[in-house]
């Protein structure tokens, strides 16, 4: 069936100091056997919130796993961001696609991601910008999220890479640039870099590649 879900509006433009930026859930994931048909694979992508603080190194968050680093870790895309305002889109192509009741919540962490943000979306996020958090973290912004097979395994329909690919709502991964602890709930300010390459553009770019 289609999946005709209207894309929800997007706030306007993020300020420097915004109020409103935030972690809203902090999550970890081991690595796991993932079913998709009659394979099995090996995947770190499903992520559950967990409480109190948590060691950020240079490699990510202490406790989380990665399948394949060639692909999701490493000290570029040590820690994966997604903002939380996609996620009632989520929630409803996931019901068009019967695949989910209608109104079913989407825990944080569904996506995959290590942190669910409030107020920063991929359109305010440009490759070199820092995300410094109030307990002294600092995470630079790296690079696009670029969905797999595993994606569509996950949301639980095959269409879901696709409509990723489509709307623009990738997320963003975060290398390390000051260790420390970080924990839901911790407010952040967004310092803009170079400002040369915005999220959406380079996500693009390399989908058409």
């Amino acid at each position: 069936m289609g999946l005709v879900a209207p894309l929800p509006a997007q706030p306007p433009q993020v300020a420097r100091s915004a109020p409103g930026l935030r972690v809203l859930s902090l999550n970890l994931g081991r690595c796991e056997r993932l079913r998709i048909g009659e394979r099995s694979v090996l995947s770190g992508i499903g992520k559950r919130p967990v409480d109190g603080p948590v060691t950020v190194a240079r490699l990510g968050l202490e406790g989380d796993e990665q399948a394949d680093p060639s692909v999701h870790g490493g000290l570029s895309k040590a820690v994966y961001a997604y903002p939380s305002e996609h996620y009632e889109f989520w929630q409803t192509v996931r019901a068009q696609a019967q695949v989910a009741a209608w109104g079913q919540v989407l825990p944080p962490g569904s996506l995959g991601e290590n942190l669910t943000l409030s107020g920063l979306l991929e359109k305010d996020a440009f490759v070199g910008d820092t995300l410094r958090f109030a307990g002294g973290v600092e995470l630079l912004v790296s690079e696009p999220r670029f969905p797999c097979f595993k994606f569509n395994a996950v949301m639980g329909f095959n269409k879901a890479a696709k409509l990723m690919a489509q709307s623009l709502w990738c997320g963003f991964y975060l290398a390390v640039k000051i260790p420390g602890e970080l924990a839901a709930g911790e407010s952040f300010e967004l310092l803009p870099g170079p400002r040369e390459l915005s999220i959406p553009e380079l996500f693009r770019a390399r989908m058409k590649g």
